[in-house]
């Protein structure tokens, strides 16, 4: 994988870049969608490419490992000819999902993690090594390091501990990653994980560990996991000054538009998060001039296309008025139609972001668009 930065802004950290693979380039900043489970839900592959104008998908460790299992994936040549994706493809570890089960028997050990499947109850074991090996399997261009995702509030004791063992477990990571090779002719990159929950000292000392291992590009965990926003932009702009500024920085799980304008004027080049998708099925659509239920009796007789200032069939053609009806039909079609709006929009966002650090106006532009997209219409 080849990172380079294209242009910076003179009034933030904000930057533009690409990132090239085996599969693609990908333009940076850039949201990625998310596909658990090897799919974008209610999204196909086509929309997806033409509409959303993904560059890149996210799959999970946790997810593909439990069902379909790495035997149907490792016969059908991997996750990309297994969905049908041809551009890149960024695995997470599993991590996240280990730290969502606890309370479930999870147990977290120097060695690994033991856990019940969320499916049927059947316990299964993550080890570093053994993430590194599922992951091979799945066939991710980007690939994540195993690691503990602490909880919010968390004692400092523990954020220390989890952090270091989090180090400890990077070492095996990269030593198994290094010493093994791609299953499927294409080549994957390996990114470390900083952790140490909200305090300063820890996330510096996390940063400049992950830093020193000098991989192809960096991640940021631990956040948004119910620590105000503030919180979470401190800890982020703390790290970006420590990671390598030629080498790709990925906020992991975020968030609202109003968090990745501010991530990105943080130096953060990649975004995921389930939100657009999740909230979509909710009827919350995220549009260029706010936030909208697309539920409330308000839209009933509104004809108006659902957000005529985005590009896009979903959002020009359908109307606010037949969506509502759909969503409170629950016919299928409505979750699509906004599943669609909602990734289009977060694509749209990070090009506008992109073109306006290419200008030299983000910082303005940024701070009106922060404010402008949290209103709720």
């Amino acid at each position: 994988m080849k990172f380079q930065i294209e242009n910076t802004d003179p009034n933030s950290k904000a930057r533009t870049g690409k990132i090239q693979t085996d599969h693609g380039e990908i333009l940076t900043p850039i949201f990625m969608p998310v596909g658990t489970a090897g799919t974008v839900k209610a999204v196909h592959q086509k929309e997806l490419k033409e509409e959303i104008k993904a560059q890149i998908i996210l799959g999970n460790t946790y997810h593909l490992y439990l069902r379909p299992g790495l035997d149907i994936l490792e016969k059908a040549g991997g996750l990309h000819k297994f969905n049908g994706w041809d551009k890149p493809i960024l695995t997470d570890s599993g991590g996240y999902q280990v730290y969502s089960l606890a309370g479930t028997g999870r147990k977290i050990k120097e060695d690994g993690v033991t856990f019940k499947s969320h499916i049927d109850g059947s316990t299964h074991f993550f080890s570093p090594e053994g993430v590194m090996d599922i992951q091979r399997v799945i066939g991710g261009d980007i690939i994540m390091a195993f690691d503990e995702c602490t909880p919010f509030p968390c004692e400092y004791g523990y954020a220390r501990e989890s952090m270091e063992m989090t180090h400890r477990w990077l070492k095996r990571c990269c030593d198994r990653f290094d010493a093994t090779e791609s299953k499927y002719g294409y080549s994957q990159t390996l990114f470390p994980i900083v952790q140490g929950s909200v305090y300063k000292d820890l996330r510096v000392k996390s940063a400049e560990v992950i830093a020193s291992f000098e991989r192809e590009g960096n991640a940021i965990g631990g956040l948004s996991v119910g620590e105000p926003a503030e919180q979470m932009y401190e800890m982020a702009d703390l790290v970006t000054d420590i990671l390598p500024k030629d080498k790709p920085r990925y906020l992991m799980g975020v968030g609202t538009p109003a968090n990745i304008l501010e991530g990105i004027a943080l130096g953060i080049d990649m975004f995921d998060c389930v939100m657009p998708t999740r909230n979509a099925r909710n009827g919350t659509l995220f549009t260029t001039e706010g936030v909208m239920n697309i539920r409330n009796e308000k839209w009933k007789a509104d004809f108006s296309p659902i957000d005529a200032g985005l590009g896009g069939n979903n959002s020009t053609f359908y109307t606010k008025a037949y969506l509502r009806h759909l969503m409170k039909a629950d016919e299928l079609l409505g979750s699509m139609i906004a599943s669609v709006h909602n990734l289009t929009f977060y694509l749209w966002l990070v090009g506008e972001a992109r073109e306006h650090i290419k200008n030299g106006t983000f910082r303005a532009w940024k701070d009106i668009m922060v404010v402008k997209l949290m209103q709720k219409m």
